[in-house]
């Protein structure tokens, strides 16, 4: 099942996304087979990262729950808010 996990950060924190991004990215590694997509939300400017989003491919909502509490940025308290939605592709076809 498609979850989406579209996860805002706290207002001036680019330091700790920073600090936190190579385990951040080890952590994406280390499930790359449930990762349908991941990459930053940008803000206005374009180029300053404001916020994730992730979707991901796995068995129901307490495994996308357990992904998101167990993300590196999520453990530093780095995310002001995380919604976590089940989500349906259907373009491109999946």
């Amino acid at each position: 099942m498609l979850f989406a996990l579209i996860c805002h950060d706290k207002p001036n924190s680019l330091a700790l996304r920073k600090e936190k991004r190579p385990a951040h990215l080890s952590y994406l590694e280390g499930h790359r087979d449930q990762l349908v997509y991941a990459g930053p939300l940008m803000g206005e400017d374009g180029q300053t990262p404001v916020g994730s989003l992730i979707v991901l491919d796995v068995p129901d909502r307490t495994a996308a729950e357990a992904f998101a509490a167990g993300d590196p940025y999520a453990r530093a308290g780095l995310f002001e808010t995380v919604d976590i939605r089940a989500t349906k592709q259907v373009f491109p076809g999946y």
